[in-house]
């Protein structure tokens, strides 16, 4: 089974198997809520907007909400993971002669964004401002770190547990979040902003990342 954050976050679809017709309606369901939630935010603020508003306009019952979220800031998770859901889905096509660095610079520049980026760098230079957004946001990396760091320890051949693995996927991590981070700043007038946009800004971070602590 290839392992994406999808799988690690405990969904069920597997390589080369289509997700179940329930799966895909649950997934679209979270979707529309997580684009609903999204729109109040950004219209009336976080804080005055609260669950049952989310759930009336998708036309849900807030039990059926609270079913697939905890809180109502939680609703916008999966847009915050989808750009990290993009990139590991990548990694499983890392070459075996290519560099890290090369790798994502050349994905970025030729490859398509996740579908939604306007919005998810919308959503995340609100991270910058509303701290129960930036937890969120925060928190989906987190919930990325050990799929970066089995990745890396199988392209490695090391033990997923070593702490060198660990302290390279923190990295990775940390320099992906920055770049991510700096595209959304740079681009917040240009909803057509694409990979070659981003390209720099990753490439950028990790060179930054490859650099170690020269302190």
């Amino acid at each position: 089974m290839r392992e994406t954050l999808s799988t690690a976050r405990g969904r069920t679809a597997r390589e080369g198997e289509r997700p179940s017709f329930a799966e895909r309606r649950r997934e679209a369901l979270r979707l529309e809520i997580a684009f609903e939630a999204l729109r109040r935010f950004t219209a009336q603020g976080v804080t005055a907007t609260t669950g049952e508003e989310i759930a009336r306009s998708v036309g849900i019952s807030a039990r059926t909400l609270w079913r697939h979220f905890p809180t109502k800031e939680s609703c916008v998770l999966p847009l915050l993971a989808a750009g990290l859901d993009f990139l590991v889905e990548r990694m499983h096509h890392w070459p075996t002669d290519m560099s890290l660095l090369d790798f994502f610079t050349e994905t970025c520049r030729i490859g398509e964004l996740p579908p939604a980026t306007p919005e998810i760098l919308a959503l995340i230079r609100m991270t910058s401002t509303d701290p129960s957004l930036r937890s969120l946001w925060l928190q989906a990396h987190d919930e990325a770190l050990p799929v970066l760091g089995r990745l890396l320890a199988e392209r490695s051949g090391a033990d997923p547990g070593d702490l060198r693995v660990a302290v390279h996927a923190a990295t990775l991590n940390g320099a992906l979040r920055a770049a991510v981070e700096e595209f959304a700043r740079r681009h917040a007038d240009d909803p057509g902003a694409s990979g070659a946009e981003i390209a720099p800004c990753i490439e950028t971070a990790l060179r930054a990342a490859a650099e170690g602590l020269p302190y």
